[in-house]
């Protein structure tokens, strides 16, 4: 017994001092910079709570103090309550400039006691049009939910509780890029989309509902941290099997690929991969590759 907990205590130790991966979780004043709203996004509760509201004068948003190359990211978010329709709470990892990379969640609002439309896409060097849309099994007002987004070298998965719902495999092989090279900052909004948010536009945002708000709590980053031009990951970190790592050779298993063959059955309301009309020359060449 004294042996186990020798080994127990050592393995506990080197996770501990390991600078390779950094995992946080706790005060969102250290995690986050309220970037717009004119103080319609507060940071509450001692750091533990951070909500974005929205009125007719102005939306507001969030982003990271920190910058990730490849990470496993979690936040609990509950969204905006009642009739949402024509709000867009927008919540994704980007980089900066021209031909920026980006990973998209969207929730889409709705009239009251209709489900919203998490709509979600991947940009590579500037390009989209990688576009795949959901309902959940759950109303995402009623309490939070986590909202992940793993990103590592070989995919990247989109998971809600746990359960993932979208993987864009590493087509490489067969030209299509998948965002590797630029850092990324996680970045969260709440703002008017009624020109296009809700059934296309056709229904409003009915302002005297307003303020809108958005909570968010309980953040969550296992993931390889970038300043000053270099990564806290090394080639080395990424061969490595330690737990405190082995996200960055995550990949869905056979229950989980299970699980997310269950929700694009049921759950999954657009995909670009299928989308005929809008490919009429062939679809993409990752659609065949991953089977989206």
């Amino acid at each position: 017994m004294a042996s186990v907990l020798v080994k127990l205590l050592l393995l506990l130790t080197i996770l501990a001092s390991s600078v390779l991966v950094i995992a946080y979780a706790g005060n969102l004043h250290q995690d986050f910079d309220i970037t717009w709203g004119d103080g319609r996004a507060m940071i509450l509760n001692n750091g533990e709570l951070l909500t974005l509201s929205l009125d007719k004068a102005s939306g507001s948003g969030f982003q990271s103090k920190n910058q990730f190359l490849f990470g496993k990211i979690d936040t609990q978010i509950k969204l905006v309550p009642g009739n949402s329709a024509g709000t867009v709470t927008a919540y994704y990892l980007s980089s900066k400039g021209s031909t920026w990379d980006e990973i998209d969640y969207e929730f889409l609002g709705n009239l009251s006691g209709d489900p919203y439309t998490i709509h979600t896409n991947i940009y590579t060097q500037g390009k989209g049009n990688r576009e795949q849309q959901f309902h959940l099994w759950f109303d995402p007002t009623a309490n939070f939910h986590t909202y992940s987004i793993l990103w590592n070298p070989q995919a990247i998965i989109f998971s809600v509780d746990g359960t993932p719902i979208r993987e864009f495999k590493n087509s490489e092989s067969i030209g299509v890029p998948i965002p590797k090279k630029q850092p990324m900052r996680l970045y969260s909004s709440l703002w008017n989309a009624d020109d296009w948010a809700t059934r296309g536009g056709l229904l409003k945002t009915d302002w005297a509902r307003t303020p809108f708000t958005a909570s968010y709590r309980n953040f969550n980053a296992r993931a390889c941290l970038w300043s000053s031009g270099e990564s806290t990951c090394t080639a080395n970190s990424q061969s490595s099997t330690s737990n405190n790592n082995a996200w960055l050779k995550e990949d869905l298993d056979f229950t989980r690929q299970e699980r997310l063959k269950w929700v694009q059955k049921n759950y999954m309301i657009y995909n670009y991969c299928t989308d005929t009309k809008r490919f009429p020359q062939g679809f993409p060449p990752e659609c065949a590759a991953t089977k989206a």
